[in-house]
């Protein structure tokens, strides 16, 4: 059975309607964070906006969840015109056992579908240390990014509090996620590599995950706070 990570990402006064959507579709997990916009200040100040508060949404669900989720996000959230938020979803590739399955599938029979495995565009992932998000952002921009959300967190690993490459790492973490296209995904991590990865204040680590479908995304001459 094909099942996907869906995340939306929309303004916070957002968030009731993004639950209450789950709830009708039946989404047995889904999880609601709240994070911040990238704008740079340059663009906010023009246009006299603020810095915007953001509703990140993790759910899982097949296929055809998956389809109706991305469906009333159009018509309730209208993602699918840049400016209102954004959605993707992600591949999983397992599960960790019979039990999870029938709990995130509503003890549905699993089917046979394949997943589709060409990716356009891409969710790269960054951890960074607390404070040095437009460090981040910064770099990714200059690689070609448009934008991105920023999420709060509290490391847990083994070197949380020590010093590595004679730089403190900080148990406060920000999370930083951007969605590249493929053409420009490893240019913008090499960039935060270089210009704030390990061995710099900032600290930060990237990966990416392939994103099977997207809403709501900027073009890539425009700026975008997501």
């Amino acid at each position: 059975m094909e099942l996907n990570l869906v995340i939306a990402i929309t303004d916070r006064e957002k968030r009731e309607t993004l639950e209450k959507i789950s709830s009708s579709i039946g989404i047995s997990l889904s999880l609601i964070s709240l994070g911040r916009g990238t704008a740079t200040d340059e663009h906010l100040s023009l246009y006299g906006l603020a810095a915007t508060e953001k509703a990140v949404m993790y759910a899982v669900a097949d296929r055809e969840k998956t389809a109706r989720l991305m469906r009333a996000a159009k018509i309730r959230l209208f993602v699918d015109i840049p400016g209102n938020g954004i959605m993707l979803s992600i591949p999983i590739k397992s599960v960790g056992g019979g039990r999870t399955m029938a709990y995130l599938t509503d003890n549905s029979t699993p089917g046979g579908e394949t997943p589709k495995m060409t990716f356009e565009y891409e969710l790269i992932y960054v951890i960074l240390n607390e404070g040095f998000s437009d460090v981040v952002m910064n770099a990714a921009r200059s690689a070609g990014a448009t934008g991105g959300t920023v999420m709060t967190a509290k490391g847990t690993g083994a070197r949380e509090g020590q010093k590595f490459m004679g730089i403190t790492l900080a148990n406060e973490r920000d999370v930083v996620i951007i969605v590249a296209k493929n053409d420009v995904k490893s240019a913008i991590m090499k960039s935060i590599i270089d210009k704030a990865g390990l061995g710099t204040p900032a600290g930060a680590v990237c990966f990416s995950l392939p994103v099977s479908e997207i809403q709501g995304l900027h073009s890539k001459n425009e700026d975008s706070d997501l």
